[in-house]
């Protein structure tokens, strides 16, 4: 069986470290956990982790965030991989920074990423494991927050917190969505 896990998140050694790249942390952590790499494929960095029998492709778009559709469509198209199989990484503003949250479907909540991604595979009926990064900016400033790094303290907690989405990664290609949403949303 196979699954399609996509972090978002912007290339460009700019944007390594910022809020809004915390889908590509998320799955590098994966990655040297699993000790798997990622090459340079269509429309992003792809790597291939095995899990409990399953086969977790995870792809790291280089179609920039706002633009993160071409490839979730292309990998989902290229691997026939249904939708019930797809889970994309991706930070949120409206959770306080480290909460982790699994969702089935929603809205886009005002993220371009998920804009992107529902027009182009035309529904939101796709599961996305949210990262809170938190509302700590002044007005109009929060182009600025998104794609800002870490404070000092925030970056203390990253790797538990990162440690964790990953856990709720295999869980949910191990156990399925439900059970990994009874798992882990309310911890």
């Amino acid at each position: 069986m196979k699954y399609l896990i996509v972090g978002l998140g912007n290339i460009g050694p700019e944007y390594h470290n910022t809020r809004h790249n915390i889908g590509f942390t998320i799955l590098d952590a994966f990655a040297e956990a699993s000790n798997i790499s990622f090459s340079s494929k269509r429309y992003g960095w792809h790597g291939l982790a095995k899990h409990k029998g399953r086969q977790l492709i995870l792809i790291k778009p280089s179609t920039y965030v706002n633009l993160s559709g071409k490839a979730v469509n292309y990998w989902m198209q290229n691997e026939n991989i249904p939708l019930e199989n797809v889970l994309i990484v991706l930070d949120d503003l409206a959770l306080p920074f480290g909460t982790l949250r699994l969702k089935a479907k929603g809205s886009d909540g005002g993220h371009n990423g998920l804009k992107n991604i529902n027009q182009i595979l035309g529904t939101a009926n796709y599961a996305r494991l949210r990262f809170g990064i938190g509302d700590e900016f002044h007005q109009g400033q929060q182009v600025d927050y998104v794609l800002g790094t870490w404070t000092k303290e925030e970056s203390k907690s990253l790797p538990e917190r990162t440690d964790r989405a990953v856990e709720i990664i295999k869980y949910f290609a191990g156990i399925g969505l439900q059970r990994t949403m009874n798992l882990f949303n309310n911890t």
